[in-house]
């Protein structure tokens, strides 16, 4: 099963849309974790950067405003932590778990 996931309004551009092959693969057999990572995009998009310390919070405002990658974490209780990442340039923006980068 393929998910389309469809951000109704981004505060910034996040290019091509990539998921890692083990997130693919949860988002396939966890319908749950699917919808999380929904959520979790829709989130990224809105620059709301989720579980981070208030020095990365203001590291992304500040690279939204000047340029530079964005980076989000997520945590929902009983679902594995997820990263999404934003490259610089807003060409790709890549959904991943922590120990895949």
């Amino acid at each position: 099963m393929r998910y389309i996931l469809v951000v109704p309004e981004s505060k910034f551009p996040l290019g091509q849309l990539v998921a890692t092959s083990g997130v693919a693969g949860e988002m396939e057999t966890n319908p749950r974790f699917a919808e999380f990572v929904a959520r979790s995009l829709q989130r990224h998009a809105a620059a709301d950067w989720g579980d981070l310390s208030q020095d990365d919070w203001e590291a992304n405002d500040q690279a939204l405003r000047e340029g530079g990658r964005l980076f989000s974490a997520y945590q929902e209780e009983g679902l594995p932590k997820i990263w999404i990442i934003t490259e610089w340039d807003r060409s790709v923006t890549t959904i991943l778990f922590p120990e895949e980068y």
